[in-house]
């Protein structure tokens, strides 16, 4: 009790953790939330895609700065992970390839040619290069408060523009088609989802890395779309299962010395998604079983 007690009061007190936790929990919850419509989409491989797409935009936004700036890494991480999107887009148009396809084809391209530039980077003679390999796993320990502003208010955005276009967004996500019957640019529509999924991963990946983020854009998701049948339902849901990973992963990682925290709240995330499969009330294991 007395552990535990300690724990809450160094989450509210203690500056480091403190930190962390609201990071972590910001990440969370808008991943969640973008990462539903990903999953009712049937687009789950898009956030791995963009996550790894993303790697050769850091770099470059490195090179042509030689700044290490939150802000600077995530412009260029954004650019990367768009341009990866739209390349899916024309490759699904205009070959005979389907989605898994093209997702993986710019999966593998961009994160391969990111891989080769961290490596040209990491021997660069000058210090100001050191920290970069740190996107590929995350370090949501290092996380320091100009890191925490840039995150919340980009997540701020990105979850207020969701709300603003709910409407749209739902119409694209289940029938695209009658959108387009009610003249929804269902096109424009589609590409303003995929900007603000890019957003939503790339604003996380100094916590979790590159590796670990399609987790947290899938997973929340999953897990909520075990409870419910309604999309803002399913959408809340997803934030509070990914911000609780969040917060529980810091938690987890602050008291025990050695263990990183990415890869602590990717645990804590797939814990949730185990419990719905086989806990929640209609599709979980336990009630079409008995």
């Amino acid at each position: 009790m007395l552990a535990m007690g300690s724990v809450i009061y160094n989450l509210f007190f203690d500056y480091t953790l403190r930190t962390v936790a609201i990071g972590t929990a910001t990440l969370g919850m808008v991943s969640g939330a973008l990462g539903s419509y990903a999953v009712l989409r049937k687009q789950s491989l898009l956030g791995d895609t963009i996550s790894h797409a993303a790697l050769p935009g850091i770099c470059l936004a490195f090179l042509l700065t030689n700044s290490k700036t939150p802000l600077v890494l995530i412009v260029g991480a954004s650019l990367a992970g768009w341009l990866g999107t739209i390349i899916v887009t024309a490759i699904v148009r205009n070959t005979r390839l389907k989605d898994d396809a093209a997702l993986g084809i710019v999966l593998a391209v961009f994160f391969g040619l990111g891989v080769f530039m961290l490596t040209l980077i990491q021997k660069m003679p000058n210090a100001n290069q050191s920290g970069l390999d740190k996107f590929l796993f995350g370090q949501a320990a290092a996380l320091l408060k100009r890191d925490i502003q840039t995150i919340a208010v980009i997540s701020g955005i990105t979850i207020g523009v969701m709300l603003l276009f709910w409407k749209e967004f739902k119409l694209l996500t289940f029938d695209p088609a009658f959108g387009e019957t009610l003249g929804f640019p269902m096109k424009i529509i589609d590409l303003l989802m995929m900007t603000l999924i890019v957003l939503a991963i790339v604003v996380g990946l100094q916590a979790v890395g590159v590796v670990l983020m399609s987790a947290m854009i899938v997973a929340p998701a999953t897990a909520a779309r075990q409870w419910t049948d309604h999309l803002s339902v399913m959408v809340g849901l997803a934030a509070i299962f990914g911000a609780t990973a969040g917060v529980t992963g810091a938690v987890i990682s602050s008291t025990t010395s050695g263990i990183p925290t990415g890869p602590v709240i990717v645990i804590c995330v797939s814990i949730i998604v185990v419990f719905s499969l086989v806990f929640a009330p209609k599709r979980g294991i336990i009630w079409r079983k008995y």
